[in-house]
């Protein structure tokens, strides 16, 4: 069994969803995996990844504006606030998402369906630094 690893920083603009499914592409062809399983992992608590629909945008500024409503931002009931009013707020959308997906491989390609893409969930204000890991695991 193979296993290939590689991480990529992405620097985010603030909030809002990044697609990084190129990213993936290329880490697996870097992998020469014909059949196995990617994770990407992002090592941060206040953004995470989601699989989402990457054809129409509306579809992820829907959900981003879902996730302010049930947790939104300067809540009076929150003591976890060093960082600003969008401090706990952004642990919580964390922990309310993920951290890493997996997503199969067959045939040396990523098994996303049609309108799939892979994003990385910016659920800070200001603009941050970000770093992902990408494990390829199979033959």
């Amino acid at each position: 069994m193979k296993v290939h690893q590689e991480s990529f920083a992405l620097r985010t603009a603030g909030k809002g969803t990044y697609e990084i499914t190129h990213f993936v592409r290329n880490a697996l062809r870097a992998s020469r995996l014909k059949t196995g399983q990617i994770t990407a992992y992002c090592r941060h608590t206040s953004c995470s990844l989601v699989l989402m629909e990457n054809a129409d945008p509306s579809a992820r500024r829907d959900l981003e504006n879902f996730m302010d409503r049930l947790v939104p931002d300067d809540d009076p009931h929150f003591t976890h606030t060093y960082e600003g009013p969008d401090d706990m707020p952004s642990h919580i959308k964390m922990a309310l998402t993920r951290s890493s997906e997996s997503i199969p491989v067959l045939q040396g390609r990523l098994l996303l369906g049609t309108w799939q893409g892979l994003f990385l969930w910016e659920h800070r204000v200001a603009p941050h630094h970000r770093q992902i890991t990408i494990t390829c695991l199979g033959e």
